[in-house]
């Protein structure tokens, strides 16, 4: 006898989630409000340019094999990578571009003498932090956090805990006095939602990921990962439901008790905006979590209600501009960043107190034609730019901001008309963000990766409330990013199964996994 399972939400990790739970045995629905899966991992095509409208970067690439092992399949067997070289280019406000290329410690070296090697030791103990975590935290439900702690982590402890009680600003000054050298370090607090100034020193792992690992691109876009996601679940059985949206998440009252002692109710369904009620007897929602928690559930079987969010952090939301460009654009790789010279006071305007859009601003371009020119008109090229915002909705002139950063790319790169070469462009601000996938504040990624809003401290991914409600997607453990999707995927199944370990589940899983589930996990009949 099969699970009823319906999934709200057709992003990353809501399609992932379908697809473990059906590969388990469920027979699984998943709602998706647009008429396209995908969620922020879209595609847009505009005039004969297509756009990926959301993450650019494919990071992880062990996290992206391990999903696909999951279903006894390969990575290459959906996905034509290639290794970017440059990884990307650095345009500071003041100074010449520097490419970070295959073999980086020289490019350190040549911006200040002796960085090269301590850029490079700071690499390792970033591989080492990198390793750790994949091992003993990423793959954890933190159902039983003492199963983290393994004699390898208690080796650790000393390094973990200046990790945990630095900033990663603070971690980074201690390797070089570069200012170019130190954004080069930080820029991927960004990736989480928030700054160098704000995340803990343990995220300096991150630069595993673009000095050692290297960075990846799917020929055809990012949203080939997606088609390839889609394409799996189906095949597991998975009913897709597109242009559907839910408005309700139906409860039934239920009493406490030994196992439960915070229940108040059982998920029974879900009610759709034209009236009609889907039965289940499990409700996943990959919607953001402060809609979930504040518009889908009801009053009193909320855990998270509207003033548990008033001392969390959005993170940072964004300014989106789409534009295809005539002609070349040689000036600028796959990716581009552009770093302001005042980094601190360009981050405190997106997150600070006194929330303002930074002028200049540090931003990101990418310009996926470098690698895949059938991404645009023949004699054309696609602009990608993203510009870290305050997660505010009531933003507004996007137009005007557009104008400006534009000229910015323009004028910082060497580019010559480049607004006057535009021949169509489509920008998405906080508002969008907020409108069309409901986001927190008109967030861009999710809650930010401050250390009281991760790992552990980081919203579970079962409601205590309600059992039978698990959350997947950037909201939840383990966090902001297409692998942490896929990865939150996974332990929603670890629940439902009552699986505690803090290591991915075995490859391939055998269809039907899920009449495994312990007693205390949270499928319908263990």
């Amino acid at each position: 006898m099969s699970g009823r399972v319906i999934v709200i939400g057709g992003g990353i990790g809501g399609l992932a989630t379908a697809a473990l739970l059906a590969r388990g045995g469920a027979e699984v629905t998943l709602l998706e409000r647009s008429d396209q899966v995908g969620g922020r991992a879209g595609t847009l095509t505009l005039d004969g340019f297509r756009f990926d409208t959301g993450p650019s970067f494919y990071f992880m690439p062990e996290v992206f094999d391990h999903f696909f092992a999951l279903f006894g399949e390969r990575t290459a067997d959906h996905l034509d990578l290639v290794r970017l070289d440059p990884a990307y280019r650095l345009f500071p406000e003041d100074g010449a571009p520097v490419d970070l290329t295959a073999d980086p410690w020289p490019v350190f070296e040549s911006l200040e003498p002796g960085a090269g090697e301590r850029v490079q030791a700071y690499a390792e103990e970033a591989s080492e932090a990198y390793r750790t975590a994949l091992d003993h935290f990423l793959y954890t439900t933190f159902a039983r956090p003492d199963r983290a702690v393994s004699a390898d982590v208690l080796r650790r402890s000393g390094t973990l805990a200046r990790l945990l009680t630095q900033t990663l600003a603070e971690r980074i000054e201690d390797v070089t006095e570069h200012p170019v050298i130190r954004q080069m370090l930080g820029y991927h607090a960004v990736f989480l939602g928030s700054s160098p100034y704000r995340v803990p020193a343990l995220y300096s792992l991150m630069s595993h990921l673009d000095l050692v690992d290297g960075v990846l691109y799917p020929r055809g876009g990012m949203y080939t990962l997606i088609e390839a996601i889609e394409r799996i679940a189906r095949a597991q059985g998975v009913e897709i439901r597109a242009g559907v949206d839910v408005v309700g998440i139906e409860v039934d009252p239920a009493a406490r008790d030994l196992r439960h002692p915070r229940r108040t109710g059982t998920a029974r369904g879900v009610r759709l905006a034209s009236g009609e009620v889907l039965a289940a007897d499990v409700v996943v929602s990959a919607a953001d979590l402060f809609h979930t928690e504040t518009a889908l559930l009801p009053e009193q079987h909320r855990t998270r209600p509207e003033s548990w969010w008033q001392d969390k952090g959005p993170g940072i939301s964004a300014l989106l501009i789409m534009a295809g460009v005539r002609g070349p654009l040689p000036e600028l790789a796959h990716h581009s960043l552009f770093f302001t010279r005042d980094w601190p006071g360009n981050f405190d305007a997106i997150l600070g107190d006194d929330k303002r859009v930074p002028e200049p601003a540090s931003l990101y371009v990418s310009r996926t034609t470098a690698t895949d020119p059938g991404a645009a008109p023949e004699g054309h090229e696609t602009l990608y730019v993203l510009v870290p915002f305050p997660a505010d909705p009531s933003i507004t002139d996007l137009d005007g901001y557009a104008d400006r950063f534009l000229d910015q790319i323009g004028d910082w790169a060497g580019i010559e008309d480049l607004r006057s070469r535009i021949v169509t462009r489509h920008l998405v601000g906080p508002a969008d963000f907020a409108r069309d996938y409901s986001a927190w504040q008109g967030t861009a990624l999710g809650m930010e990766h401050t250390l009281a809003q991760s790992a552990m401290f980081r919203p579970g991914n079962r409601s205590p409330k309600v059992p039978n409600l698990l959350y997947t997607g950037a909201g939840t453990v383990p966090g902001v990013g297409l692998p942490m999707c896929l990865i939150s995927a996974e332990l929603v199944a670890k629940r439902l199964l009552g699986e505690t370990s803090p290591t991915p589940l075995p490859t391939p899983l055998r269809p039907g996994f899920l009449d495994a589930a312990r007693p205390r996990g949270a499928w319908p009949w263990t």
